[in-house]
């Protein structure tokens, strides 16, 4: 019967190291070196990990990303490979002869992204804002703004509302402009204290909260506290909100 490797990351050493039973389900896992990088398994059927149950599926996620880790602190740097990431054998082949041509075959790419990120982990950066606070703030300091709030307060019922549905249009173009201003101003900041970053999709946030970026970000961590203390400048300006999570391995640089 044809056999498969699970395949966690590519570690950039060539140890065969046995890390124990220590991968989803417990199994055994250890390397398949090529070279100076090896690839990180254990041993499993052909076939993808599958379930309906959502809480094994997250134990085996889980499962997966401790293997990571471990590997990272024991190994140096990793390439951190997608969680179902098989490499099948045949019934004729030698399916950890297979897991070293994969090696061979893609070792230039793989060695030159080691090297790039070796000593460096990721980190996610989220900076939200308040647009009812951020609103009051732009009528408060835009004059264009200023005015046509004045101007609401003189009118009569019915044309009032016809300046607010202006008002409102206008805020909102308003709102979007300093919205792309922040954006600059934080990715230009936050770029000088990182190596690399990527820009990653936005999540919904209830309102009146709403997300102004999301980034990976990938750096030293003995040099991280730069970025710690931009953003710490960033979470006290009034109506602004930060998150930030790490370090992990380098799953977006990969």
């Amino acid at each position: 019967m044809a056999e498969g490797r699970y395949v966690y990351c590519v570690a950039a050493d060539s140890k065969a190291a046995r890390l124990g039973n220590i991968g989803i389900e417990d199994n055994q896992v250890y390397a398949i070196p090529y070279q100076d990088i090896t690839a990180v398994v254990h041993a499993c059927a052909p076939t993808p990990y599958e379930s309906q149950d959502k809480e094994v599926v997250d134990k085996w996620v889980v499962a997966h990303e401790r293997v990571i880790e471990t590997v990272q602190e024991e190994l140096g740097a990793v390439l951190p490979l997608g969680f179902d990431t098989i490499i099948q054998g045949n019934d004729q082949g030698n399916v950890e002869q297979k897991v070293r041509d994969w090696l061979k075959e893609h070792y230039e790419k793989l060695k030159d992204t080691l090297d790039r990120v070796k000593g460096k982990r990721e980190y996610v950066v989220q900076v939200s804002w308040d647009t009812k606070t951020i609103a009051k703030e732009l009528i408060g300091s835009d004059q264009e703004l200023k005015d046509l709030h004045q101007q609401i307060k003189a009118k009569s019922k019915g044309a009032a509302y016809m300046y607010r549905q202006t008002l409102e249009k206008l805020l909102g173009a308003k709102l979007e402009q300093e919205a792309n201003r922040r954006f600059h101003d934080f990715y230009d900041k936050i770029g000088s204290c990182v190596d690399e970053m990527k820009v990653e999709k936005l999540k919904k946030e209830e309102q009146p909260r709403q997300m102004l970026m999301n980034l990976s970000c990938l750096g030293d961590p003995k040099e991280i506290h730069t970025l710690g203390g931009e953003l710490e400048r960033i979470s006290n300006m009034t109506g602004f909100f930060v998150r930030f999570t790490g370090p992990w391995p380098p799953y977006s640089f990969v």
